[in-house]
C-alpha cells in the first residue's frame, strides 16, 4: 500500500510539470505577430559589366512595417540573377575582383531620405573576358528612428559595379593580343629552360622600326626581355607618345656599361607606371638596325583603386510595377510616477498620433509626461495606448509581380500572425490544474494515513 502511494504522487508531479510546460510553449507561440513585408522586385540591368545585352535580376526586399521608436529602420535586399543573362568580366584580371551591389531606397512621409543598402563580393578564380561574375547574396542599409510617424519606403534603382584587383597580369610574346604590326620578328620556340624566358619562348626582330604592340587595361606595363651582347635599343610608345624613359639598351647594364651576357632571360628591362586606370596602348620599336629586338612577355600592371571604374557600371532599372511600403513607428513610452503633479490640458485624454509628422512628434512626447502626472476630470489616471498599423501600398495594376508575403516574427512563415490567446487566461489554467493535483495527493495522503491507522 505504501509503494502505491509512492508512485501515485510521482505521477501527480510528473502531470503537474507537464501541464506547467505545455502552459509556457503555448504563451511563446502566442506571440508571434505578422510585421514583415517581403516584396520581390525584377530589374534589367545594361552598360558596364552588362556588355553583351541586358542582364535581368529578380530581388526580394525585407521591410518591417511596425517598429518602436529606436528600432533601426533596416532593409534587407536579396540578389539573383533572373534567367541566363548574366554580367561578364570586362578583361584579364588577377582574382579577387570585386562586384559590389548598392541599391536606392527611398524614404518619404513623415521622413525624407534615401537609404543605400550595399554589398560586394570577390571573385575566387582569375578572370578572363566575360567570364561570368557572381554577385553578392545580399544587401542591407538601415536608418535610426528618432520619433513616432509613418514613412513610406519605396524601393527605386540599383547598380552594380566592378573593381578590379591589385595585382600583375603576365602576357607572353605569343599571346594573340600581342600585335606584332612590322618587320622581321620570328617566333622561337623551346628555348633553352636555363635562359629564363616566360614559357621559355621568345619573339626576335633585327630590322630597324620592326613593330609590336598590345592593347591593356590596367595603371602600368612593364616590358620583359633577354640581357643579350647582341641586342640593341628598343624605343617605347604608350597612347602614340613617347614614353619616360623612351627607350632601353638590352645590351648594357643598368648602370651603362656593355654587358656579357647572352640569353639571359626572363627580366625586367624598362617600366612605365602611374597611368589613370582604363585602356591604353603600348608599342615597342626596333631603333637599330641588324640589333636584335626582343620581346619575351609584356606585365600589366593594376594598382589598388580608391573606387570602382565608372566604365564598368551596370544601371539596373525596375522592370516590375513600382511599389512602396508604409512603416508605422509608434512611441511606446509608459506612465510613470512624479512628484510634483502637474496640471495639463492632455492629462484627460488618451495620447493619439497625429496624420501630420510634426505632429506626431510633440503630441507623442508630451502625451507621456502629462499622463503619468496629472489626475483627469473624472478622477482616473489616463493610460496611453499606442495603435500599431502596417499598410502595403502597391501601386502596380495587377497583384502578379512584384509578390508581397507578410512573414511573421517569431512564428511559422505563414503570411499570417497567430491568433493571440491571453497569458493569464492559459497561467490561470495550468495553475488550477496544478493546485488540484496537488490537493487529490493531500488527500490520498490523509486517508492513507487514517486507513493504516485503523489496521493498527
Amino acid at each position: 500500500m505504501v509503494r502505491w502511494g509512492a508512485g501515485l504522487r510521482g505521477a501527480v508531479a510528473v502531470s503537474a510539470l507537464g501541464l506547467l510546460s505545455g502552459a509556457l510553449v503555448v504563451l511563446s507561440s502566442g506571440t508571434a505577430a505578422a510585421n514583415n513585408v517581403d516584396l520581390v522586385v525584377d530589374y534589367t540591368c545594361t552598360g558596364g559589366v552588362a556588355k553583351n545585352g541586358p542582364v535581368n535580376l529578380r530581388t526580394t526586399l525585407s521591410i518591417p512595417t511596425t517598429l518602436t521608436v529606436g528600432q533601426p529602420l533596416g532593409v534587407d535586399w536579396s540578389i539573383a540573377y533572373m534567367d541566363g543573362t548574366k554580367f561578364g568580366s570586362p578583361d584579364f584580371f588577377a582574382p579577387k575582383g570585386k562586384v559590389t551591389v548598392t541599391g536606392d531606397v527611398e524614404l518619404s512621409g513623415g521622413w525624407y531620405g534615401v537609404l543605400k543598402p550595399t554589398g560586394a563580393l570577390e571573385q575566387s578564380g582569375p578572370l578572363r573576358p566575360d567570364t561570368p561574375l557572381e554577385l553578392p547574396k545580399g544587401i542591407s542599409d538601415a536608418a535610426h528612428t528618432t520619433r513616432a510617424t509613418k514613412v513610406k519606403v519605396t524601393p527605386k534603382t540599383l547598380v552594380v559595379d566592378f573593381t578590379p584587383p591589385a595585382g600583375e597580369v603576365m602576357v607572353n610574346d605569343d599571346d594573340p593580343r600581342v600585335q606584332y604590326e612590322t618587320g622581321d620578328w620570328q617566333d622561337l620556340n623551346d628555348q633553352d629552360a636555363h635562359h629564363g624566358n616566360h614559357h621559355h619562348d621568345i619573339h626576335r626582330a633585327t630590322q630597324k622600326d620592326s613593330r609590336a604592340a598590345l592593347e591593356f587595361t590596367g595603371t602600368g606595363i612593364e616590358y620583359v626581355a633577354q640581357r643579350d651582347y647582341r641586342a640593341g635599343r628598343v624605343r617605347f610608345y604608350v597612347d602614340g607618345k613617347e614614353t619616360t624613359p623612351a627607350y632601353v639598351d638590352a645590351s648594357k647594364e643598368d648602370d651603362g656599361t656593355p654587358t656579357n651576357f647572352a640569353n639571359k632571360g626572363g627580366l625586367t628591362l624598362w617600366s612605365l607606371r602611374g597611368l589613370p586606370y582604363g585602356k591604353h596602348r603600348v608599342q615597342v620599336v626596333n631603333d637599330e638596325q641588324d640589333k636584335w629586338a626582343q620581346l619575351d612577355a609584356f606585365r600589366v600592371i593594376t594598382d589598388e583603386l580608391a573606387s570602382p571604374p565608372s566604365q564598368y557600371r551596370a544601371t539596373c532599372t525596375l522592370i516590375s510595377d513600382p511599389v512602396s511600403v508604409d512603416v508605422t513607428i509608434s512611441n511606446t513610452s509608459t506612465p510613470t510616477g512624479s512628484s510634483s503633479p502637474t496640471s495639463t490640458s492632455t492629462a484627460t485624454s488618451t495620447p493619439t498620433r497625429s496624420s501630420s509628422p510634426s505632429a506626431s512628434s510633440s503630441s507623442s512626447a508630451s502625451s507621456s509626461s502629462s499622463a503619468s502626472s496629472s489626475s483627469s476630470a473624472a478622477g482616473t489616471t489616463p493610460k496611453p495606448t499606442v495603435t500599431v498599423t502596417a499598410t502595403v501600398t502597391p501601386t502596380r495594376a495587377t497583384p502578379t509581380t512584384p509578390q508581397v508575403t507578410l512573414v511573421p516574427d517569431g512564428g511559422a512563415d505563414t503570411g499570417v500572425g497567430p491568433e493571440q490567446t491571453p497569458g493569464f487566461v492559459l497561467v490561470g489554467a495550468g495553475s488550477a490544474m496544478i493546485f488540484g493535483g496537488v490537493l487529490g495527493g493531500v488527500a490520498l495522503r490523509r486517508s492513507r494515513a487514517s486507513h493504516a491507522g485503523g489496521r493498527e
